[in-house]
């Protein structure tokens, strides 16, 4: 019966409930800061936000992001700055998604979507080029033939920016302190995770800054 012990746990488990989905036809929800394909913002008035600083391509540490600014033309301006983001790639075969370039991106041009499911059967593919990551006219990302884009993907694609207050500090949350995007507005800051503590009543940051945090 020694023989037979190893059988054990693989019938056990055949009468059990299924956790699996039948992926992927049926995929599970995607949390909203979800860190998926960049995409490059727009104002609400449709011009860029990027206004090639690199200081993206500066923080990242996969070395994936090249940038080069170029002085804006007086008579079409691309960006409300002096310059904007000339040349713009990321390439997807050294990107980690440590979301570094959203967090150093001063006027909140580079957010990232859900979306993280894509193959490239070639390396050209996998560089993605500004024209690829600017949001089209209605906002939403542009969608890649090679993407497996689902229902929700391309909504909320700065809540990772929206959920970071202004140098750490509690007297910043629950401000809007970030600009309109194109085809979506002035979007609402996201609540605290916790409103009160349960014992004390006070609000978590009151409870942060007492005890030296931010």
């Amino acid at each position: 019966m020694g023989s037979l012990d190893g059988f054990k746990v693989t019938f056990r488990q055949m009468f059990l409930p299924r956790v699996t989905s039948s992926y992927p036809d049926e995929k599970r929800p995607k949390p909203e800061r979800h860190h998926g394909r960049h995409v490059l913002n727009r104002y609400e008035d449709g011009m860029e936000k990027c206004i090639g600083c690199e200081l993206c391509a500066g923080v990242c540490p996969a070395r994936c992001i090249y940038v080069r600014g170029a002085d804006n033309p007086v008579d079409a301006p691309v960006s409300p700055g002096e310059r904007y983001g000339f040349v713009y790639e990321i390439n997807y075969l050294r990107c980690i998604h440590c979301d570094l370039c959203v967090e150093a991106c001063p006027t909140e041009a580079i957010t990232e979507s859900k979306l993280f499911e894509y193959s490239f059967t070639n390396r050209s593919d996998a560089i993605y080029t500004k024209e690829e990551l600017v949001v089209g006219d209605d906002g939403n990302p542009r969608h890649l033939p090679w993407e497996d884009w689902r229902e929700g993907d391309d909504e909320d694609v700065s809540a990772w920016v929206r959920a970071t207050s202004s140098s750490g500090s509690a007297e910043f949350v629950g401000r809007v302190q970030w600009s309109g995007d194109l085809g979506r507005g002035v979007q609402e800051p996201e609540p605290p995770q916790r409103e009160a503590d349960e014992e004390t009543g006070e609000p978590w940051w009151v409870l942060s800054e007492n005890r030296g945090g931010k």
